[in-house]
């Protein structure tokens, strides 16, 4: 026992974490929040009011293959805190032997004996310094961060998924701007042959209308394939070959939702990447004080008993032990201490990869604050583009048809508009895609799926946030 509390003075003041690695998110947001009450992120991709949308995700939540390996690997971060746990718990066995042997005495008489014995044994390790309770407590923490990485792919996916449902709907009305242009370049087309034919114009305008009329279809091909990209995309999003995909609402029908952050400080409760980086940290520091606590002697106790039976005897024979044993590390070429210190070398990562898992949340939503701002004034601005040059194009059509201006100047009106237009779409696009990723970054969606076997208890019996 004195060798014992020698060997325990003998481990050294546990090191601390690294200074540098804290962190404080600042009060306000430094991008401007625009004014609206917002709305609730439990599932905020069904504020876009498209039920389309809502069942897609509703699929690719139950058939993704990412996901579904997520959920294998907390299965077995699960097993693993049970088997930490089962640790700390006394173990009982049993065993039994039976034999028929034949051989010789003492005397040289031959002898046949049929023997057996059946025992239990129990066994129980004495954590005297922690080291099984911190173990375990490592195993847990790595389950909670197992089911936090679930999340966070699960989140990812959900962003995904309606990201990529908004660019499907965006090349839809890409496609449809495409055809009405394809229509107006046609009409235009005719009206240069007629104009030719009859020695209006020369044929240099039936050539430039030849030209635009080609250019839009080929536009065209191209949006097309990038629609059959984007249903593919979700097809293996989903998990399957070949999703069928009801018509659902366009671009312009999709609600834009209204949301408004929290202060900053709440990121912490409510992205489920810093909860895991937490996590990792208290894994890794109960990890430290269990090798810290290798160094320390160790105490196993063990108790046994049964019966001895043979057809030499004339009745069975109790059997029975009682004893215990203490393992202290003298020397071991500094084995422990140096798992120790790399022990405390992971603990300093960790609490650096929290550092910067706070800091890459908060520039994700600065950074959507900002998008979200910008889409909207783009939008605004290329609508108002689109009002001038429609007009635009209406008075110069008249000119053309009364002879009073070239051709150039109503095919300089067309191709304006349709850059104006598919500049819309896109603006409409960006903003809803910015409102996703507003979402994502707010960590929207986590709370209402967290699992509550999973969900830490503070000592005084509170849910932890």
């Amino acid at each position: 026992m004195a060798l014992a509390v020698v060997l325990a003075a003998c481990a050294g003041p546990r090191p601390g974490r690294p200074e540098q690695a804290a962190v404080t998110l600042p009060a306000q947001w430094r991008e401007p929040l625009l004014p609206t009450s917002g709305i609730s992120l439990s599932r905020w991709w069904e504020a876009f009011g498209d039920p389309v949308l809502d069942q897609l995700v509703d699929q690719v939540l139950a058939g993704n293959s990412d996901l579904a390996m997520a959920a294998a690997r907390v299965q077995q971060a699960r097993a693993s805190s049970r088997f930490a746990t089962a640790q700390r718990m006394p173990s009982l066995s049993a065993s039994g032997m039976g034999a028929h042997q034949g051989d010789v005495d003492a005397f040289g008489r031959a002898r046949v004996q049929d023997a057996w014995q059946a025992e239990l044994s129990l066994s129980y390790e004495l954590d005297l310094f922690g080291r099984l309770a911190d173990q375990d407590a490592a195993a847990r923490a790595t389950l909670l961060a197992t089911d936090a990485a679930r999340s966070t792919l699960r989140l990812a996916l959900i962003a995904t998924t309606t990201s990529t449902y908004i660019a499907l709907r965006a090349h839809e009305a890409r496609l449809e701007v495409l055809k009405q242009t394809l229509q107006m370049r046609g009409e235009s087309l005719q009206l240069a042959w007629r104009r030719a034919q009859q020695g209006y114009s020369s044929r240099l305008e039936v050539e430039q209308s030849q030209s635009e009329y080609a250019s839009a279809e080929q536009l065209i091909a191209s949006t097309r394939m990038a629609i059959s990209r984007d249903e593919n995309a979700l097809s293996l999003l989903a998990g399957q070959p070949a999703l069928p995909l009801a018509p659902g609402s366009s671009l312009q029908t999709l609600a834009l939702p209204a949301i408004r952050p929290d202060q900053p400080a709440a990121l912490l409760r409510q992205r489920p990447d810093i909860y895991q980086a937490e996590q990792q940290l208290v894994a890794a520091d109960h990890s430290l004080d269990a090798a810290r606590a290798a160094l320390m002697p160790s105490l196993r106790i063990g108790l046994s008993g049964g019966v001895v039976g043979s057809n030499l005897l004339p009745d069975p024979l109790s059997i029975f032990s009682a004893g215990g044993s203490i393992l202290a590390p003298l020397l071991d070429g500094g084995r422990l201490r140096a798992q120790a210190d790399a022990t405390a070398a992971r603990r300093d990562e960790a609490a650096y990869a929290y550092q910067k898992a706070v800091l890459v949340a908060w520039r994700d939503v600065e950074d959507a604050l900002a998008a979200v701002r910008a889409a909207q004034a783009q939008q605004q601005a290329v609508q108002e583009q689109e009002v001038a040059l429609r007009e635009a194009l209406a008075m110069s059509r008249k000119r053309y048809r009364a002879g009073y201006s070239p051709y150039l100047e109503q095919l300089d009106a067309q191709r304006g508009l349709l850059s104006a237009q598919l500049l819309e779409v896109q603006a409409r696009a960006d903003r809803l895609s910015a409102t996703v990723s507003l979402a994502q970054a707010l960590g929207g969606g986590w709370e209402a799926e967290c699992d509550q076997d999973l969900t830490p208890q503070a000592s005084d019996g509170r849910v932890r946030p």
